[in-house]
């Protein structure tokens, strides 16, 4: 089977989810992976009244990158786009530049959905990002959660993945049957990223010491992980809902995979920043539940502090 066409296939059934006449976001770098995403909608939606809006993001982060945003522009309108929107950002770099940039990016997607009043964007990840965010994942040491990589669609329904069970080859061989020249990103060549390591390094062992398919097994995984995380999501937010108190007997008697999820969701609604907390930040406040020898108070991101006083958790804020 010809490539454009399963990518065609691949995003054909998300496309039936829209509106006459909806603005329609498409995450457009001008690379392989998103080029072959937007030119494969473009041709399913000949047929549909719906309005695609390619969007360039310029992160300034290299000479030229104005330039390049034209030329991804001028690939585009040869696709056959007739708006195409190029946004320059200015990416802050706090935490590493993959992650500042990657922050400064998705800010600048929420700005452009609230700005053609869309609802949804798609996004060119393929296969391949998907199992190098897994090994990623593994080598922090982190949950189920961050290890069920990248949902197809995000749980407000802003970002869609379609190309999630496709991988980077299929996408560079549909941009070559369709004549699409694309830009390579020299980031993605640079190993001082940890996820170009990764791809270059890791990855390309793991199928050749343990047999091709890895790439294949680990998104496989991820998608298993992510119906697991979602199902014992959803018992947690059950019991919050219904145990709002965090009374120490009934947390106790919970497994310890809700429980965390529970002390999670409270410390969270209690204003420490939304992705902010780790394990480390976790066990102090499960000890304060399992294992309490009369410690005190555990401080957590946000200024939210952690106390048991009779009996409960009590969760407060310092400003």
């Amino acid at each position: 089977m010809k490539a454009t066409l399963v990518i065609r296939q691949a995003v054909r059934p998300w496309l039936a989810r829209f509106s006459q006449d909806e603005n329609i976001l498409i995450a457009a770098s001008g690379g392989a992976d998103s080029l072959a995403l937007a030119n494969a909608l473009f041709r399913e939606s000949r047929d549909l009244s719906v309005n695609l809006i390619p969007v360039i993001i310029d992160h300034g982060l290299q000479e030229g990158s104005a330039d390049i945003a034209k030329v991804a522009a001028q690939t585009l309108s040869a696709i056959g786009f007739h708006q195409i929107e190029i946004k320059k950002v200015k990416v802050e770099i706090s935490d590493g530049l993959e992650a500042s940039a990657r922050r400064a990016r998705y800010r600048a997607f929420d700005e452009v959905l609230l700005e053609f009043g869309a609802q949804s964007i798609f996004l060119g990840h393929t296969l391949n990002d998907q199992a190098e965010t897994v090994l990623l994942g593994l080598a922090r040491g982190s949950g189920t959660r961050s290890l069920s990589g990248m949902a197809a669609e995000s749980s407000d329904g802003k970002y869609l993945r379609p190309l999630l069970s496709v991988d980077r080859d299929t996408t560079i061989e549909s941009c070559r049957e369709e004549n699409i020249s694309f830009w390579s990103d020299p980031h993605n060549e640079n190993e001082e990223f940890t996820r170009v390591r990764v791809r270059k390094n890791l990855l390309p062992l793991l199928e050749s010491e343990l047999g091709p398919g890895v790439t294949d097994a680990l998104a496989r995984s991820a998608r298993i992980l992510r119906e697991d995380a979602d199902a014992l999501d959803q018992i947690a937010h059950d019991f919050r809902a219904t145990h709002p108190d965090l009374i120490i007997e009934e947390l106790a008697a919970l497994p310890v995979a809700i429980r965390a999820r529970v002390l999670r969701a409270a410390i969270y609604e209690a204003g420490a920043p939304q992705g902010s907390l780790t394990a480390d930040h976790l066990a102090p406040v499960e000890a304060l539940v399992t294992s309490w020898r009369g410690q005190g108070e555990s401080s957590l991101p946000g200024g939210v502090k952690v106390s048991r006083i009779s009996g409960r958790l009590s969760l407060s804020q310092s400003i």
